[in-house]
């Protein structure tokens, strides 16, 4: 059986359990279906809230399919379980600084809860984002983000908190905790949407700046790269994921929840429906693509039924993380070393339209981007312009 070596890990400032194992997508899909188990770039495993019924489920679950080795969870334990955790924002005098790790209190049991003042708070934000139609991933995330906001106030009731404690806690989040520019934003959108939106108060955070963000260039793979890329695919399934994410210039999200009636054969389109942002949209689909398509639809067994990529359960979409490691592998077996994700394919197309020419204007409704500050970002990256720039250097070395 394989081995799962389990750690104790601070995740965006959460207790939690890494779960480290070889590559096994047995055990991968049963972290992801049964436990919800997420994924850390950071610190490349996978894991889970830290509490006392998450392991015991996560025992139970893998029991008979792998070993837990818990010496390293057992030694955190011991070593943590008497921290405590110190008042962060005093009702009257200023904020003193406090270490990260008492941020949160680390018991056997569980994490620090939400105290009693603010447990209707989180109720209701929750609630409120949920009925203004937020998506499941920006009402996750915004809660995390509340989430570790009350749970730092302790038993200070939010909604009494001024915008000058506020800022000071911002303050401690970018100096002590020394989070992110683009987490900090984050955080501040969160408390944003409960001050403004929940409690109805004025705009406060306007006079609170924001740290300026690193403008991240997209990362792009060069055409000869994409070639050997589709050509490390040799699974039709694998190859007509990666054709159709690169083709149209798809998130991976968008590409997975492809169903059957969005293909039109007869306009040449692909209709993308309710992607980021809530917005529908069509997008060409390249008579290569539909070739692709119609032999890897041949070649199923069984067919998909409701989604163009199904994964075991019939007429159920092909998770997200499977088709990152599909790009993943490819990466690796073509030879690519750049540090790039699956979302490079839609970088790749983006900015190899730019330089064949084609209007900005028309890039950003192809992507669905709301802004066009959006899709400005791949003026930079584009080859076109740049190589037909002389450097001063060759000029002044330039046989007469």
């Amino acid at each position: 059986m394989e081995v799962v070596v389990l750690k104790s890990l601070l995740h965006k400032n959460q207790a939690c359990i890494g779960i480290y194992f070889p590559k096994d997508l047995v055990i991968q899909n049963i972290l992801q279906k049964e436990l919800n188990a997420r994924w850390s770039r950071t610190h490349q495993c996978w894991y889970i809230p830290l509490s006392k019924n998450n392991y015991q489920q996560l025992a139970n679950t893998l029991k008979g399919k792998a070993v837990l080795k818990t010496d390293a969870l057992k030694v955190y334990l011991s070593e943590n379980k008497s921290h405590t955790t110190q008042p962060f924002i005093e009702t009257q005098n200023p904020i003193a600084p406090i270490p990260a790790k008492h941020i949160i209190a680390y018991t056997t049991k569980k994490s620090v809860a939400i105290s009693k003042e603010n447990e209707h708070a989180f109720s209701e934000y929750k609630n409120r984002l949920i009925l203004k139609g937020y998506s499941p991933s920006t009402v996750r995330t915004y809660c995390n983000e509340f989430q570790i906001y009350l749970q730092t106030i302790k038993n200070n009731a939010a909604k009494d908190i001024t915008p000058d404690q506020l800022q000071r806690y911002i303050l401690y989040c970018i100096h002590d905790l020394k989070l992110k520019e683009n987490t900090v934003h984050s955080r501040i959108n969160a408390l944003k949407f409960y001050y403004e939106q929940v409690l109805n108060k004025e705009k406060m955070f306007f006079e609170i700046p924001r740290p300026k963000k690193h403008l991240i260039l997209p990362k792009v793979l060069g055409e000869e790269e994409l070639r050997r890329l589709f050509a490390a695919a040799n699974n039709l399934k694998h190859k007509a994921i990666l054709f159709t994410a690169y083709s149209a210039g798809l998130r991976v999200s968008e590409v997975i929840n492809l169903r059957m009636e969005d293909i039109d054969r007869e306009r040449k389109q692909l209709f993308v429906y309710c992607s980021k942002g809530k917005k529908d949209r069509y997008v060409a689909l390249s008579p290569l693509l539909l070739d692709i398509l119609e032999n890897y639809y041949k070649s199923c067994k069984p067919r998909p039924v409701n989604f163009l990529f199904e994964g075991d359960e019939p007429g159920k979409p092909y998770s997200i993380r499977s088709a990152q490691i599909i790009f993943h592998n490819a990466k690796i077996k073509a030879g690519i070393s750049k540090t790039i994700s699956f979302h490079g394919l839609r970088h790749s197309f983006a900015t190899h339209m730019l330089e064949k020419g084609v209007d900005v204007k028309f890039i950003k409704e192809i992507l669905g981007h709301f802004n066009i500050k959006t899709t400005e970002r791949y003026l930079h990256v584009s080859r076109e312009k740049l190589i037909n720039i002389e450097s001063p250097l060759d000029a002044l070395y330039r046989k007469p």
